[in-house]
């Protein structure tokens, strides 16, 4: 897909960011590639709508180093994983054969996945946590992964909620752990400038692509492109739980976390499922 100049230089800053980010979030404890077990980027309600994956053609949008997409080769499908970043494509596939599960992965822009992977392919698109912020074109977007689904396959979008955006994903610089309206909840001011000289991980600073780009999309703007792409909604869950503790307090029963009792119940993401 053809963008603006300026829209074209933002993807190339994010995919150098990512491309820098790569071997750091390989090395790092947060992924703990060589011993955490992939499933624990899932939620429980995630497999449960997603269903029985055997023998059914998937594919993983904006994948990152894959650490999703060996959970969802493991439980039977045959998987495809696309990402801008040449890095995460070389990780991913080192990842996979050392876990020896099949996946194919592909190095391309998600605006252009149906020209990447093939029309009406797939069974099931998957994209997780942390992949439409980098999305400046949601209408494109939901266009690609329509075409890429084949007549009654569906998309799966499980995504970080708006509000968990609005009270910042990450701590403020000063430490604050008060539920604070921080950010934007709605979209509509376009891309945000990001000093991204920290990624969301341990390990050391970049040295390089220290700079990254977002836009902010609310639910009604995916909910919208994909109905508007000819796809029909049939689930929209809402939960309170994390995979990784944002603020302090946070408990896990074993599995993801979730703010205590006494606190307020705030989505923090959220699934939403439509079908072709």
């Amino acid at each position: 897909m053809e963008f603006d100049s300026d829209t074209a230089r933002m993807i190339a800053a994010n995919e150098a960011n990512w491309d820098a980010r790569t071997p750091i979030h390989v090395a790092s404890q947060f992924y703990d590639v060589p011993n955490r077990d992939p499933e624990v980027w899932f939620a429980e309600f995630e497999w449960d709508d997603l269903g029985d994956l055997a023998g059914r053609d998937v594919a993983h949008l904006q994948c990152h180093i894959g650490a999703e997409t060996v959970a969802i080769a493991a439980r039977g499908a045959r998987v495809v994983g696309l990402d801008i970043s040449a890095e995460s494509v070389r990780a991913a596939r080192e990842i996979a054969a050392d876990k020896g599960v099949s996946v194919a992965y592909v190095h391309a822009d998600v605006h252009d996945a149906a020209e990447a992977l093939g029309r009406e392919r797939f069974d099931v698109v998957y994209t997780g946590k942390g992949a439409l912020c980098y999305v400046p074109d949601l209408a494109a977007w939901a266009e690609q992964v329509a075409a890429l689904l084949r007549p009654g396959g569906q998309v799966y979008v499980v995504e970080f909620h708006p509000l968990l955006n609005a009270l910042s994903p990450v701590p403020p610089p000063d430490g604050s752990e008060a539920l604070l309206l921080r950010h934007d909840y709605l979209s509509g001011r376009g891309p945000v400038e990001r000093d991204a000289s920290r990624t969301y991980t341990d390990g050391p600073e970049l040295t390089v692509a220290k700079v990254s780009y977002e836009w902010q999309h609310g639910l009604g703007d995916v909910v919208n492109a994909l109905v508007d792409a000819g796809l029909r909604i049939t689930r929209l869950r809402e939960t309170e739980q994390l995979p990784w503790p944002r603020w302090s307090t946070m408990t896990s029963d074993g599995g993801w976390f979730a703010l205590p009792e006494e606190a307020p119940r705030l989505p923090f993401i959220y699934a939403l499922q439509a079908v072709r």
